[in-house]
C-alpha cells in the first residue's frame, strides 16, 4: 500500500472515532432526522443514482460477469424506492442507545442497570450490492456509531452516488460529517489496512459479500467480525407435509432471488413422501428455470435429474440450481444438516407440530423456521428495519445484524456511600 493511501485511512480512523464520541450522546430525535434527509435526498436524485450504476454495469458486462453478481449490482427505481424506504423504516425504530436491559438492586443498597450503548466505529466491507451503502450507513447511525465504507470496485460510482446524499443528510441535521464515510480507492490494500485496526480506531468489522472475501476479512481481521462465511439453506420437506405448501416454498426459497444468502441450496425429501412428491416437485422448478441435481435414490424416481456429485452438498451456488437428497425422515434430515450446514438458516415444511418442534430445537442455526421460504432470512423481514448482515457466530450478534445488535452495553452502579469490606 502506498503511503499516501495509508495516510488517508488513518485520518478516516481518526475522525470517525472523533464522531464517534458526539454521534454517541446525540438525540434519538437528531439521529431520526438525518435519515429522514437522507432518504428524502435518495428519493430526489434517483436519476443521478442510475446514471451512476449504468457505468458500473456497463463496467461488469466487459468483465463477463456472472449473472448473479449482476443481479446483486443492479439497481432500478424500485430497488432505490426500497432503499429510501429502508432509511424511513430504521428511523421509526426504537433508539436502542441508552435503553434499560435489566435493573436490580443488591442487598447492600447498589442500584445496577445495564445499559446499551454504541459499539464506536465500524468497518463494513461489501462487494456488488449499492444498497448496502444506505443499509450500512442508516444502521450505524441509528445506533450511534461511525461507520467506515468499503464497496467493492464493481459497484464505485453506484455506492459513491449513495454515499454523498447520505453525507448530506447528516450534516443537514447538525451531524458530523465524518459520522458516515467511503474509502474513496478501490485499491484491493486498503482491505487489509481496514482490516488492522486503523491503529486502534476500528471496533468491529462486517464483510457483506462473497466466500472469498469473508474468508479474507475472517483470516486476516485484528478486529471482531460479525458475519458468515456461506449460506448453504436448507429446506426439508417432511412426510405430513402440505404438498401444494411445500412446492409454493420450494420455489420460493430457491428462485426468488438466487443470489442472496437466504437463497435455499439444499432441498431434502422424506424417503416417505418422495415418490409422490418428487416428479411434482422437479417440473415445478424445472418450469421456474432451476437446474435440479439428487442423489442416487432421486434419480431412481426422476430420470431427468441430474446426478449429484458430494461436494454439492456443500456448495452455494447463488444460482438457478438445487440439490436434492432423499432422506429417512427427520432424524435423516438433521444428520444431514448438521454435517453439511453453515449454521445459517434452515427450514422445515410439515403440518406436525411435534416434528416441526423436533427441527427448531435440534438444528443450531442462527434463524430456523416452519412452514415458510428461507428467503425471509432479512432483517427488514424481521421488523428490524434492515440489517447489516447475517451473523452465524455464537458471540454478540447472531442472526440478522440491527440496530441492536450494533450495540454493547455497560453497567451504571449507583449508590449511597457504600463502602466493600
Amino acid at each position: 500500500m502506498s503511503e499516501e493511501i495509508k495516510k488517508i485511512l488513518l485520518k478516516m480512523g481518526k475522525e470517525a472515532r472523533k464522531s464517534s464520541q458526539k454521534l454517541a450522546l446525540a438525540s434519538a430525535e437528531q439521529k431520526n432526522q438525518s435519515l429522514h434527509y437522507m432518504a428524502d435526498n435518495i428519493d430526489q436524485n434517483v436519476s443521478a443514482i442510475l446514471d451512476a450504476n449504468i457505468k458500473d454495469i456497463e463496467k461488469a458486462k466487459d468483465n463477463n460477469i456472472s449473472q448473479s453478481f449482476l443481479d446483486r449490482l443492479i439497481l432500478n427505481d424500485d430497488r432505490i424506492k426500497s432503499m429510501s424506504d429502508g432509511l424511513r423504516s430504521i428511523a421509526d425504530l426504537e433508539d436502542p442507545v441508552g435503553q434499560k436491559m435489566a435493573k436490580w438492586q443488591r442487598p447492600n443498597g447498589l442500584d445496577i442497570e445495564r445499559v446499551r450503548t454504541p459499539l464506536g466505529v465500524i468497518g463494513v466491507i461489501y462487494e456488488s450490492r449499492p444498497n448496502v451503502t444506505a443499509d450500512a450507513g442508516a444502521l450505524c447511525i441509528k445506533a450511534g456509531n461511525a461507520v467506515i465504507l468499503r464497496g467493492g470496485s464493481e459497484s464505485h460510482h453506484s455506492s459513491n452516488s449513495i454515499y454523498n446524499f447520505l453525507k448530506e443528510g447528516l450534516i443537514k441535521a447538525g451531524l458530523p460529517e465524518f459520522s458516515i464515510q467511503i474509502i474513496p480507492t478501490i485499491d484491493r490494500s486498503a482491505v487489509g489496512y481496514l482490516l488492522s485496526g486503523l491503529e486502534s480506531t476500528i471496533d468491529v468489522v462486517v464483510p457483506r459479500g462473497g466466500k472469498s472475501l469473508v474468508e479474507r476479512v475472517q483470516n486476516e481481521a485484528k478486529v471482531p467480525v460479525f458475519g458468515h462465511l456461506e449460506g448453504i439453506c436448507h429446506l426439508y420437506i417432511d412426510k405430513d407435509a402440505d404438498i401444494e405448501k411445500a412446492i409454493d416454498i420450494t420455489i420460493n426459497a430457491k428462485m426468488r432471488r438466487t443470489g442472496i444468502c437466504g437463497a435455499a441450496e439444499t432441498l431434502l425429501v422424506d424417503a416417505e413422501k418422495a415418490a409422490y412428491l418428487l416428479p411434482k416437485l422437479n417440473k415445478a422448478l424445472k418450469s421456474s428455470g432451476c437446474e435440479v441435481r439428487g442423489c442416487e435414490k432421486s434419480i431412481n424416481i426422476v430420470e431427468d435429474i441430474i446426478p449429484a456429485n458430494q461436494s454439492d452438498w456443500d456448495t452455494e451456488y447463488l444460482d438457478a440450481i438445487i440439490s436434492i437428497k432423499i432422506v429417512e425422515g427427520i432424524n435423516g434430515a438433521i444428520s444431514h444438516i448438521n454435517k453439511h450446514s453453515t449454521n445459517h438458516t434452515d427450514s422445515i415444511i410439515t403440518e406436525n407440530t411435534e416434528t416441526a418442534e423436533i427441527f427448531l430445537n435440534e438444528i443450531d442455526s442462527a434463524i430456523v423456521m416452519h412452514n415458510t421460504s428461507t428467503q425471509f432470512a432479512d432483517g427488514g423481514e424481521f421488523g428490524m428495519g434492515a440489517e447489516i448482515g447475517i451473523a452465524t457466530g455464537r458471540f454478540h450478534a447472531r442472526g440478522p445484524v440491527g440496530v441492536e445488535q450494533l450495540t454493547t452495553f455497560k453497567y451504571i452502579v449507583r449508590g449511597s456511600g457504600q463502602i466493600r469490606s
